[in-house]
């Protein structure tokens, strides 16, 4: 339930497009921290509040009846910081650097019974805030709320009126911040009559020591207080779990080229040497298996077009995947800073865009297609359309909620600025080029006006059991280390560990490949030559999987709730799994036609 109105008008100043999209190098501590002189101002600014179980369920602090400033003056944000819902503004606190404040008053309230009652059922959803000083967060709970026995049941709320910051400095750096109420008792919000006015004082002190500290990023691990968890150990079961499968997959895709593929080879050019004399239908009248079929497995499937889409927005997001994991590897950009991994998905996203409309129109001239105008138009479309129409809905509900998370209008319009002036331009430069630079299919066969007939197929040969294998084993080699990317991206982990997820996101591309190669070798062995799309859906399926796993996720590994998370949450992760489709359904593809290309060239043919 919600229980914050909407939002207060802030004021979201417009930002040159370079500045907001490139600032992801920024890193805090490192060489962006302020400099202060004793006495100096310290400006912290108040951000957002919401349900700690639902991370993207935000509002604005003054949308609490809190001490607030006559005139709210918010602070000039970053494009990723306002995907992010950060909407900071000054507070009336006032610190100054190394300067000590002994519970200094903040101000007076005088609270009606429906702010009161604001109050109450925000602390029973268990809402945080969350305040930044030179660019360090600061997070803590609203209130105060007890629950014990049954039978008598006590309900206690409390509101905490006093802050004690605690701040660390090393020379002239703010190296740390944080904020306790540890020696605080609550102000009771119980026992109140409906017509009763609460009167409140707010009060806060401010306590600075040094540290030996030098640089922010120097600190250990989880000494921010420990309000939000983190997970910084490495997690070597599902390692061990990836490597055991990949290299189990590995050696049976060796194991089907070095010797089934090897003496089917041999027999194929064996017989055909032997009846040399006779023509080739009567070779292929008898014998059976992939061989037969060498006049029709290149022959162009249906909806070329939406294959090629799918296969050039598939290469997009691999480019994209692997971009800002290599960002992260490098420090490129600050993982913890506000958003940076929102401006670094967007600017990759936007310059991207070129490879799908060069793999897509590349592929769709080399297997015959003409229409490559309404080609290039499918692929820019297949994945901004369905996020078009998700972020539609999400950002719907929660502007209907006065969520923070709902974008304003200015932000919306520059990133459809960004996509008409970068994206689907650099998508039709990229069809252009693959066009121009695309050469005959080349197939090691020829095709045969005529296809021929496909024999019924096992069950186990069907469409579905395939896309039930080549789905799952792909999501078994990340299934452990897909539970802390979830609990990172939907709940208060931190990944950090990119190294290894790099290595996870090696580990799933290569079974997706290894599968795929198998699974088309036993289609191919049933004389079933429509592999080219069932290459896509076999492994591409693994996104359909995640998905599940997503609602596993929700259901029974997370404490999220209300309308306004659990439509966020089913929306994006919907897309994720989409994305999966994409990616995995063009490395199963390749892989697919790589390996067809081998086996047919090396065959010995009239």
């Amino acid at each position: 339930m919600t229980v914050l109105g909407y939002p207060r008008r802030w004021s979201c100043q417009w930002l040159p497009v370079l500045i907001l999209l490139l600032d992801t190098g920024h890193r805090p501590g490192v060489h962006g921290a302020t400099h202060y002189k004793a006495g100096d101002p310290v400006i912290l600014y108040v951000n957002k509040v919401g349900p700690y179980h639902n991370p993207q369920e935000t509002y604005h602090y003054y949308q609490l009846p809190v001490c607030c400033p006559e005139k709210i003056r918010h602070k000039s944000l970053s494009l990723g910081e306002v995907l992010d819902g950060d909407r900071m503004a000054e507070s009336l606190y006032e610190i100054r650097f190394r300067e000590n404040v002994e519970k200094r008053v903040l101000c007076h309230m005088q609270l009606s019974s429906a702010q009161v009652e604001q109050l109450r059922q925000a602390i029973e959803e268990l809402y945080y805030f969350e305040f930044v000083v030179d660019d360090l967060p600061i997070r803590g709970f609203v209130g105060y709320m007890e629950e014990s026995g049954f039978l008598p049941h006590s309900h206690k709320i409390g509101l905490w009126t006093h802050l004690d910051f605690h701040l660390e400095f090393h020379g002239d750096r703010i190296i740390f911040a944080n904020v306790s109420v540890r020696d605080v008792k609550p102000h009771s919000l119980d026992g109140l009559r409906s017509d009763e006015v609460l009167g409140l004082t707010h009060t806060y002190s401010v306590r600075w020591s040094e540290t030996a500290v030098e640089h922010r990023s120097d600190r250990r691990r989880g000494d921010d207080g420990g309000f939000f968890p983190r997970t910084l150990e490495i997690h070597w079961l599902s390692i061990i779990n990836s490597m055991v499968l990949v290299f189990l997959l590995v050696g049976f895709v060796a194991v089907i080229l070095m010797r089934v593929l090897r003496n089917d080879l041999a027999r194929y050019n064996l017989d055909e040497e032997s009846t040399s004399g006779g023509s080739g239908d009567d070779f292929d009248q008898s014998d059976n298996g992939w061989k037969i079929i060498h006049t029709d497995v290149f022959r162009f499937p249906p909806y070329r077009g939406l294959l090629c889409a799918v296969l050039g927005v598939g290469a997009q997001f691999l480019a994209l995947g692997t971009g800002i994991i290599v960002m992260a590897l490098l420090g490129m950009f600050n993982v913890h800073r506000h958003g940076a991994i929102n401006s670094a998905a967007i600017l990759l996203y936007a310059l991207t865009c070129c490879i799908s409309g060069y793999v897509s129109s590349h592929f769709y001239r080399q297997i015959g297609g003409e229409r490559w105008v309404w080609n290039i138009i499918l692929t820019t479309s297949l994945f901004s359309v369905p996020f078009f129409l998700t972020w539609s809905v999400v950002n719907s509900v929660h502007w209907a909620n006065g969520s923070t998370q709902a974008l304003p209008a200015t932000t919306i319009l520059l990133l459809l600025t960004v996509w008409l002036l970068v994206g689907f331009p650099l998508t039709v430069i990229g069809g252009i080029f693959g066009k121009n630079n695309a050469s005959s299919f080349d197939a090691p066969c020829r095709t045969k006006n005529i296809a021929r007939e496909i024999p019924p197929q096992p069950w186990y040969k069907s469409t579905l059991i395939h896309m039930t294998v080549g789905g799952f084993l792909p999501f078994s080699a990340i299934s452990v280390e897909l539970y802390y990317i979830f609990a990172t991206v939907w709940g208060r982990e931190q990944y950090t560990l990119y190294g290894i997820l790099f290595f996870v996101f090696a580990i799933l591309l290569s079974v997706g490949a290894c599968i795929s190669i198998a699974l088309t070798y036993f289609q191919l062995s049933g004389e079933d030559y429509r592999w080219w799309w069932r290459s896509v859906l076999s492994v591409g399926s693994t996104g359909l999987f995640i998905f599940l796993y997503s609602v596993f996720y929700y259901a029974r590994r997370s404490n999220m709730s209300g309308a306004v998370q659990t439509v966020e949450f089913f929306g994006y992760s919907l897309l994720t799994g989409y994305v999966f489709f994409l990616m995995l359904g063009t490395i199963s593809f390749f892989s697919s036609l790589k390996f067809i290309r081998y086996i047919y060239v090396n065959l010995k043919m009239d």
